[in-house]
């Protein structure tokens, strides 16, 4: 006789087409993905970088902001993503994408540093890298979860919302 667990509603992932433009997906910590692909997002689109982040626009938050949306919670600065393979990221092939996106971007913000100005990080001869990796690791995500992976980032505030605990 198998004795199952009771369920935990708070690490339950699960669709539902009621919560904007962003159904929630099927991880189990799908807040945690959420955040990773916003900044996932962000660092993987030039021209969303020269139009927002250059440009100043608010509502967005920068470079930095991305960075810690990227490892913030899930320690990705720390440990790699395999960790999270069936929580966060679906298989090992998205954990590798994120890892290897992770590592380039990080090396740049540890060369540059974190108070850089948008424009140290966009004119860095590694940023097409980073931001390569960034966008393969992006879309990878978001076609797993059944979006668009070319529709432009969400706001800060968009994200706070799609994210709010129901």
């Amino acid at each position: 006789m198998t004795v199952q667990a009771p369920e935990n509603p708070s690490r339950r992932g699960r669709r539902s087409s009621t919560m904007g433009a962003m159904p929630l997906n099927d991880m189990p910590w799908w807040r945690w993905r959420s955040n990773v692909r916003s900044a996932l997002h962000m660092l993987s689109d030039p021209v969303f970088q020269r139009d927002v982040w250059l440009a100043g626009t608010e509502g967005y938050g920068d470079v930095t902001d991305a960075v810690y949306r990227l490892v913030e919670d899930t320690w990705l600065d720390n440990w790699s993503a395999e960790k999270y393979v069936g929580t966060i990221f679906r298989d090992a092939q998205e954990a590798a994408l994120v890892d290897t996106a992770v590592l380039r971007v990080l090396r740049i913000m540890h060369q540059v540093g974190p108070d850089a100005p948008v424009a140290t990080y966009l004119e860095h001869p590694s940023w097409p890298d980073a931001v390569r990796a960034a966008r393969e690791a992006h879309v990878r995500l978001v076609t797993a979860d059944e979006e668009d992976p070319d529709a432009p980032p969400r706001s800060l505030e968009v994200l706070r919302i799609l994210t709010r605990s129901a």
